[in-house]
């Protein structure tokens, strides 16, 4: 009988340490996910910035003059 209560301890201290185990991945989990939201945030204002800026005053190479050695 001693052995048996030996294994369920052994189980139920197995089982504790995977419950904790399984909480603290499951907040890396959810603070991965909030960085994830936070950096697409990011992505998507620098995206719109990019798209918000005027051309250059440089014409584009199909409107440039070809040099004059040509």
């Amino acid at each position: 009988m001693d052995q048996l209560e030996r294994r369920v301890e052994d189980l139920e201290m197995k089982l504790a340490f995977q419950e904790g185990t399984i909480e603290e991945l499951d907040l890396q989990v959810i603070k991965l996910n909030d960085l994830m939201a936070a950096q697409q945030q990011q992505l998507r204002i620098l995206l719109t910035k990019l798209q918000s800026v005027e051309p250059s005053n440089m014409a584009s190479q199909s409107e440039e003059a070809p040099p004059p050695h040509y």
